[in-house]
Order: structure tokens, then C-alpha cells, then sequence
């Protein structure tokens, strides 16, 4: 079929590119490839231009990522062959053959010490290995290849894998009550919103070569809530559809302890992307409430 585009997507069991697969499959004009290990390995250096070739993409989508926040404290420097040189070689890759490349990056880039939601042009300065490593992987990616998008997301949730809103679910099944961090705040981000502006940013990269279309933007859901006030949300919404529910008590970070040290202010001001990219991700409430409904009406 003439027209339609291919796109080959890093990973395959990731929110997000589960989330792109099945977005994917209401496009008639797109042909998604997810490709993971051992066909394309972030951590085998060999394996990337193979697989790049085989696809023969319009554009990739840099997805796949080593995003074990704790564990990669003890293990930064394999952290860093995947978030940090895979995607930068891949750009390089990309760029040799003309092909735009989309990269995804998150929050943990800063150090969470503004009083404001971070703009793309706030100075990073990552607390720990997980955010170093996605920094690296961010500038190897912008030097490796100009016609790129690095989109930096946060608090992603899906009805896919490990995430904080499932793991809510699962815990309210055999518990009363539980305690959430209150004091950190960001913007809950549903994976399959974010594929459908993954996919828009890709329409509008494969369609003009505007350099306003290029570059870091953020890219999370629309309000903002602390992991208190999302557990709420989710316990409400799975309530009304009856599903598990417990009561919520805060706690302060300091109440949580874990390897890692998390931002306290995730927050991301997402205004850039909108006006470039004509690209706003809806209310993180409402994009809540379809995950919950939808993963309460598969257990039924």
C-alpha cells in the first residue's frame, strides 16, 4: 500500500511500546515493527544496524530503556550501554541513512529542587544513576543525528506491565489501607496517550522539515498530583467500578526510603510541545479513569 509508513519501535514489552502496538493497529497509514532482544539489543552494539536495515524505517522510535530506578545504582555502567551509548549509536545510525529519530526520556534528568513546573530549557542536574544514564542517552542522541525529538515523559501508568497504578490495584486486593508518598509531585502519564503523541510527533517530523519540529520537548499528562493524591484517584475510580479499593494514608519521603533519591518536584511544563507540535496530552484524571475501568473490566 502507497502512503503508508514504517516505523520500527525499540523493545517490545515496554508500557510504551505496547501502548504504540495497539495504537498502531487502528492506523491503516502506519506499519509499526516493535523489535527487542535478541534482534535489535541496546546492549550489543553489532546487533543495531542489522536490525535498522532489515526494517528499512521511515523514522524510529527510540523507546526500550533500563528503567530500574534502584537496581541501576549498582548497576550504572550496564545502565549506561542502554540508556546511554545504544540510543546514541542508533542516532548515529539514523542519521547516516536520513531516518528521524524519536527518543524518550524522562523527568529524573532533574534534581526536582524548582518550586514551578521544568522547563526543556531548565539546567539538568540528575540525582542519581537512572537520570544520568537518560541524560547521556539525550546528548548522544541530539549530537548523533539533527533531525531528532526528545520527548521527556513522567509517572507512566498503563494497562500494561509494572506500573504504580497497578501495583496500587494489586495491593488494595488484600489490604484496607496503605502508605503513599505525598510529598513529590509530578504528572501521572498514561503510555497510551503517550503513543498517540508519539505518533503525531512522527506525522509531523515525516511531513515538514520545520527545525521549531526538532529538539527536547515534555511531554506528560495535563495537572499534576502527588503519588497520595494519584493512589486516591485510582482507589476512587476502581470503587465506582468495583474493583479493589483502600484508604490512603501520606507519608513523607523520608518515610520511604530507597536507593535511589526521586525528585521531589517532577513536574513538566508541557507548553512547548503543544504549540510546535500542536500536541496536548489530556487530563491525567480522565486518562486514569480508562485504565482503571478498562483493567477492572478485564478481571471480571
Amino acid at each position: 500500500m502507497s502512503g503508508v509508513r514504517r516505523i520500527l519501535v525499540t523493545g517490545r514489552e515496554g508500557q510504551v511500546v505496547q501502548a504504540l502496538i495497539e495504537k498502531a493497529k487502528a492506523r491503516a497509514d502506519i506499519e509499526l515493527i516493535a523489535l527487542g532482544r535478541p534482534d535489535l539489543d541496546l546492549a550489543s552494539i553489532s546487533s543495531l544496524a542489522p536490525a535498522v536495515d532489515r526494517v528499512n524505517p521511515d523514522l524510529i522510535v527510540s523507546a526500550a530503556a533500563y528503567t530500574a530506578v534502584d537496581q541501576a545504582e549498582s548497576e550504572e555502567a550496564q545502565a549506561l550501554v542502554v540508556n546511554g551509548a545504544g540510543p546514541g549509536e542508533l542516532a548515529r545510525i539514523a542519521a547516516a541513512r536520513a531516518i528521524p529519530i524519536v527518543h524518550l526520556s524522562t523527568d529524573y534528568v532533574f534534581d526536582g529542587e524548582k518550586t514551578s513546573p521544568y522547563l526543556e530549557t531548565d539546567p539538568v542536574a540528575p540525582l542519581g544513576a537512572y537520570g544520568r544514564t537518560k541524560l547521556a542517552g539525550e546528548r548522544l542522541v541530539s549530537a548523533a543525528n539533527a533531525d531528532h525529538v526528545i520527548l521527556r515523559t513522567a509517572w507512566v501508568y498503563s494497562p500494561f506491565g509494572k506500573n504504580f497504578l497497578k501495583t496500587m490495584l494489586r495491593l488494595a486486593e488484600t489490604r484496607d489501607g496503605l502508605n503513599v508518598v505525598a510529598d513529590q509531585h509530578g504528572n501521572p502519564t498514561s503510555a497510551l496517550d503517550i503513543a498517540d503523541a508519539v505518533l503525531s510527533v512522527a506525522d509531523n517530523l515525516l511531513s515538514s522539515d520545520k527545525p521549531d519540529l526538532r529538539g527536547v520537548f515534555h511531554m506528560t499528562g495535563s495537572g499534576e498530583a502527588s503519588w497520595a493524591d494519584f493512589a486516591a484517584e485510582i482507589f476512587r475510580i476502581s470503587a465506582e467500578a468495583g474493583g479493589p479499593s483502600a484508604q490512603v494514608s501520606p507519608i513523607p519521603s523520608s518515610a520511604y526510603p530507597t536507593p535511589a533519591k526521586r525528585p521531589m518536584n517532577s513536574r513538566l511544563d508541557c507548553a512547548k510541545l503543544a504549540v510546535c507540535h500542536g500536541v496536548q496530552l489530556p487530563d491525567w484524571r480522565v486518562s486514569t479513569r480508562l485504565v482503571v475501568e478498562r483493567l477492572t473490566t478485564e478481571t471480571i
